[in-house]
């Protein structure tokens, strides 16, 4: 595909530009890869796996690496790299009508399984979004509009348990711990919920406004006493310390347009991307994270210390562990790669 080229007019910046409007990515957690899914309204979508090599500042699109997916993936993710994984073949997951695996070797993309998490039809509710423990690398956490997470062992391909999380839509599911999973839904909370005593959840925040729904949850992995949230339409970034439910530590508001997506660094715990409508990708430095400040709703007078402007409503960012330098931003039908 002509069409399909990236782009380095300064090496902080490499753009891909994609023949399909863009909405979920994944970085590969050991190896270059990038995926990217279409988002067309349609049941013919598409994923593409480009090869990113940092050196050269060259980001490839391999033909035999794109491949057909149904609906729009809510989500991609390459399964998270650990001693016991690593030398295995690039595995993808990603969520729509099912959660689906793929295989990434000897070039060629093969579809591994197809998971249904409902026990009564052959269909199940559509997935929100997933998330895949770095942990215990064969488990994964989807999270569905019909109020249910459920807890998948991928290797075996069956349902290690299911429950209602919430009393509306599930929205995002994000892992803390080996057999600690948190959640965000319709109904305005963020739960945690704990494998060992499935039958009790902690709410540790609720929105401010009745029946807002929380989009996003983002779990900070050097920090486990923090996450964040976004309400849909703000435009703040809702830090939360686990310690003390319901009152965040930190709201970021420096956006002008509502917060779609939000990634902590992988090397720091102190640090936090956002991207919104705005079109801005935001880097700031959260004040109680670090040890300054904290407590009481502070961080709103917090500037960010980096501020990138897309050419338009982002929809989606990432932020690689594996080269924690670049930070990949989805908008309209391009990725662009952003070294910070």
């Amino acid at each position: 595909m002509e069409n399909n080229k990236s782009t380095s007019d300064e090496p902080n910046l490499i753009t891909y530009d994609s023949p399909y409007p863009i909405y979920a990515m994944s970085f590969s957690g050991d190896t270059q890869l990038i995926a990217v899914g279409s988002f067309i309204e349609d049941y013919n979508n598409r994923i593409d796996i480009l090869s990113f090599n940092d050196e050269t500042l060259n980001l490839n699109q391999n033909p035999n690496y794109s491949f057909a997916h149904p609906y729009p993936p809510t989500k991609l993710m390459f399964r998270p790299s650990n001693d016991a994984v690593s030398s295995n073949s690039p595995l993808l997951a990603t969520s729509a009508d099912f959660l689906r695996l793929y295989s990434v070797k000897n070039d060629v993309v093969e579809q591994v399984s197809v998971l249904n998490n409902s026990k009564s039809s052959e269909f199940c509710a559509p997935l929100t979004s997933f998330d895949w423990n770095d942990v215990v690398p064969q488990r994964i956490g989807t999270s569905s509009i019909d109020t249910t997470c459920t807890v998948w062992d991928v290797e075996k391909g069956v349902v290690e348990t299911q429950l209602i999380a919430h009393d509306k839509e599930v929205y995002d599911i994000a892992w803390g711990e080996a057999g600690v999973f948190a959640s965000v839904s319709a109904d305005g909370s963020v739960r945690i919920f704990d494998l060992r005593d499935k039958e009790h959840s902690t709410i540790v925040y609720e929105s401010p406004e009745p029946d807002t729904p929380l989009l996003r949850l983002a779990w900070n992995k050097r920090d486990l006493r923090y996450m964040a949230t976004v309400l849909m339409d703000s435009n703040k970034v809702v830090v939360l310390d686990i310690r003390s439910p319901t009152m965040p530590v930190a709201e970021l508001e420096r956006h002008s347009g509502g917060v779609n997506a939000i990634a902590w660094a992988p090397q720091s715990g102190s640090h936090i991307c956002s991207g919104g409508d705005d079109g801005q990708a935001l880097i700031w430095e959260v004040p109680s994270v670090n040890g300054v400040g904290g407590g009481g709703g502070g961080g709103a007078g917090v500037d960010p210390l980096l501020v990138y402007s897309a050419g338009s409503e982002i929809n989606q960012l990432q932020w690689s562990v594996a080269q924690p330098d670049w930070i990949g931003v989805a908008f309209s039908n391009k990725l662009q790669l952003l070294r910070v």
